[in-house]
């Protein structure tokens, strides 16, 4: 059976307005269902397979009944997103805040551009917006992550021949990938040859590019990226921390150790710039690396701004816990520069220990900001059963 989108939506329908929980007796389709304006039309497919059950319909016939058509869903979602992100372009705006904190000097340092083309010129032209944001932790010093501020715009954008724009597919996202993994290994060895930054400075560094409606994520360390999406959170980063499996296992396998927490008993992070004191010479395996982890998607309207920010937040607040507290002040006020300083207040009023950094991007612009509808409650309908299934439930209730 072929699946069009209709059918699709009808069984969604059925899905969300089907109030039997699993086990629960068997009711007929009409009793449960309080179906709205949209529902599915009488001669839908959906409803006449439904009706045409010798059995009254349950959840176990929507678990064993439904599960292709929903299948079948997941792909033809894919399918609607896509569609509606041709049709999106985001309109970038962004706000940034930042504390010294409990700490005795600050060693954070953050990037926040709006408006990418306009500030690298030739180096990058793209008639999409486009913007690119960092922030870098520092940690033995301050020096390492002044410097990757410093001369980020070569480092990422001039040194490692960034890719011109003729058509955003699989192939120019792949380059660009490559380019952004190649500028965090140039970041790393000019710090190794930086007679100002000590071996044993650092810094921990994520980057985050938008092109038009294609976001990428690049990450060393234990800064974060979390999305928004209708409230929601969606991961753009995985700290790189002695507790992240993956991480110790590598660790592990090229002789490097644990200690209190601590790879090798000194740094709380597994990827980091700099360091050059604990990394081996180029071409050695290590237990400390630069290399980023990447994450890409494809913005649309159902995204409404990232956070990305260092350790002082993530510490001390859940992401949820950001996310909800950014919402919450978007629908106040809509600034994203208010949002990022509640942020790093909220920090330091959880009492985090470490400086505090916050960047907050918004994906639309003021004018076109939708005002969030509260939350509808749900309606119920009192349904009435047949005697057979009365005795069905009470002999399921009584065992």
């Amino acid at each position: 059976m072929i699946v069009s989108p209709k059918m699709v939506a009808e069984a969604e329908v059925l899905c969300q307005y089907l109030c039997v929980p699993r086990g629960a007796a068997n009711l007929q389709i009409d009793d449960v269902l309080d179906l709205p304006p949209s529902s599915p039309s009488p001669s839908s497919p959906i409803l006449q397979a439904v009706r045409a059950c010798p059995e009254p319909v349950g959840a176990e016939f929507v678990a064993t009944r439904f599960e292709s058509v929903v299948d079948c869903s997941d792909i033809i979602q894919e399918a609607v997103i896509e569609s509606s992100t041709i049709k999106f372009v985001p309109s970038i705006r962004s706000g940034s805040y930042a504390e010294i904190g409990l700490r005795k000097s600050m060693e954070d340092e953050h990037i926040r551009i709006d408006d990418l083309s306009a500030e690298v010129g030739s180096l990058f032209r793209c008639s999409l917006p486009s913007a690119f944001y960092a922030v870098f932790d520092g940690h033995g010093g301050p020096e390492a992550a002044a410097y990757i501020k410093r001369n980020a715009m070569r480092l990422f954008f001039e040194d490692v021949d960034i890719p011109q724009i003729s058509e955003i597919n699989d192939i120019f996202l792949e380059e660009l990938e490559n380019c952004h993994r190649k500028a965090f290994l140039l970041a790393d060895l000019a710090l190794a040859d930086e007679c100002t930054v000590s071996s044993s400075c650092g810094t921990t560094a994520l980057t985050a590019l938008i092109l038009g409606r294609h976001l990428l994520v690049a990450n060393a360390g234990d800064c974060r990226a979390v999305l928004c999406r209708k409230g929601q959170v969606v991961e753009m980063s995985q700290d790189h921390r002695p507790s992240y499996l993956p991480e110790r296992k590598r660790v592990e396998a090229v002789g490097g150790y644990f200690l209190d927490g601590y790879l090798n008993g000194v740094l709380s992070v597994t990827r980091a710039l700099g360091d050059w004191e604990m990394k081996f010479p180029d071409g050695s395996p290590s237990p400390l690396i630069a290399e980023p982890d990447f994450r890409q998607i494809i913005l649309t309207e159902d995204d409404e701004f990232l956070i990305i920010g260092c350790d002082g937040i993530w510490d001390v607040m859940s992401n949820q816990h950001a996310v909800s507290l950014v919402r919450r002040g978007m629908r106040q006020h809509n600034n994203p520069q208010q949002c990022a300083r509640d942020l790093v207040m909220e920090a330091s009023r959880l009492n985090t220990p470490d400086n505090v950094t916050a960047i907050v991007i918004c994906f639309s612009s003021p004018d076109h900001s939708e005002a969030f509808p509260p939350p509808q409650r749900r309606r119920f309908r009192c349904c009435s059963l047949s005697e057979e299934a009365r005795n069905r439930l009470k002999s399921l209730l009584e065992g």
